[in-house]
């Protein structure tokens, strides 16, 4: 009898397929995991506002946390962008559990931070595991990174396409393998439908109205969206400027402890917790209702200060808020819908602040629906532009039209 022998790209192809399937399951898992987890410490903080007193022990926690167990991993999603840039060691599986109680223990609290990084840091942490599995080549190593990042962010937030797409495009200047592109596609559905077969759901927005194309309605969408490119300066360079403040203090561990103090008592004195936590109330009541001008600075504030200080959790919700908030407040000025500007911020000043305007055009349209999608695009297009070149992660390699642009004219922003 004759055995036909398989053909080594077979083998190959069936290889990708498993990792898609184990990453995109195991990312999806920890994802709705800690959705689920994310909603009952948040219901707790609500239950119990009294209980931000307690920011400053949880914030000794982490940093107690990530000075003795987590030195290697501190860097979070800088650290996946560096591995990918430079591989050099796989990144360890404690990552995963560190960044995840960080973040649960922010926000039960009362911190104000998002959840995008901590999606994307325990999918790419987990899914660098499977480097020494299957034995992979460090090329390859590559489109494991880009598999969990796909993988987390698509689950988090219920947009595969755009999971993808940003997991390609934040790296995009580091170079590209074109498999990566397919397998991280893969991952990012796999990933999103193991979210709902967990049965967790995701928030739903929509933009009822949409004004039809004229040269007032691009008029208006540019120059809000210049607003939004400042707005998402504004955010990357207070959180800088609050890590270097916080650097001061040798200690690392008293960093958020000190954080913690200084946020539980502004929340007191201003007699409100609407700033706090991962703020999605907030964030939906945006579409609704217009926004008091200063609240998207005063989210600015609190979350760059939150993550300045060494507290964990991601940057893009409160990216959408900050946005959201800001194209609300405008549209008592701007004769454009109301929801149609809080959309465009939501996902402006995130573009603006991750150098990712296809991936945020893209989402825009996963959330919100094709209708919108050309005035969506183009704001996400002008705010990268006028973000300036410091963005929410600084080891990302950035390059392209734009960074040629400020280097033509000079500009250092």
């Amino acid at each position: 009898m004759n055995v036909v022998p398989v053909s080594p790209k077979l083998i190959a192809i069936a290889q990708w397929l498993l990792l898609t399937l184990l990453i995109g399951g195991a990312a999806g898992s920890a994802s709705a995991f800690f959705l689920v987890s994310l909603d009952w410490v948040t219901k707790l903080r609500e239950l119990q506002p009294e209980i931000i007193w307690l920011l400053p022990i949880g914030g000794l926690f982490i940093g107690l946390a990530y000075h003795y167990y987590g030195q290697s991993v501190v860097a979070g999603n800088n650290l996946i962008l560096q591995e990918y840039d430079q591989p050099k060691n796989t990144i360890p599986l404690k990552m995963a559990p560190l960044v995840l109680i960080g973040t649960l223990i922010t926000h039960l609290f009362g911190g104000s931070a998002g959840r995008e990084g901590t999606a994307v840091q325990m999918g790419a942490a987990i899914a660098d595991q499977f480097t020494h599995v299957f034995k992979l080549e460090a090329i390859d190593r590559k489109t494991i990174l880009i598999m969990g990042i796909s993988g987390g962010f698509a689950a988090v937030f219920g947009t595969p396409l755009a999971g993808a797409l940003f997991a390609l495009e934040v790296v995009y200047f580091s170079g590209l393998q074109p498999k990566s592109i397919i397998w991280s596609f893969i991952t990012a559905y796999v990933a999103h439908y193991t979210v709902l077969l967990w049965s967790v759901s995701h928030t739903h927005y929509h933009i009822p109205q949409v004004p039809e194309i004229s040269m007032s309605v691009i008029f208006w969408v540019v120059g809000c969206s210049i607003l939004f490119g400042f707005a998402s300066m504004l955010f990357s360079r207070s959180t800088k400027f609050w890590s270097l403040i916080f650097s001061l203090v040798t200690y690392s561990p008293l960093r958020p402890f000190i954080g913690g103090i200084v946020i539980a008592s502004v929340v007191y004195a201003i007699d409100t917790t609407k700033y706090i936590g991962l703020g999605i109330p907030m964030l939906t009541g945006a579409f609704v209702q217009a926004n008091a001008i200063q609240d998207f600075a005063i989210k600015i504030l609190f979350t760059s200060f939150t993550l300045g200080a060494g507290f964990k959790g991601g940057e893009v919700t409160p990216l959408f808020i900050i946005g959201a908030t800001l194209g609300s407040a405008l549209s008592v000025f701007v004769p454009l819908p109301l929801a149609l500007l809080a959309g465009m911020g939501f996902v402006a000043v995130f573009s603006g602040a991750t150098h990712t305007p296809i991936a945020c055009s893209v989402m825009g349209i996963e959330l919100f629906g094709i209708e919108s999608g050309m005035y969506i695009a183009l704001a996400c297009a002008v705010a990268y532009l006028f973000s300036g070149s410091v963005g929410i992660y600084k080891s990302q390699i950035l390059g392209g039209p734009k960074m040629k642009l400020y280097q033509l004219l000079k500009l250092k922003f």
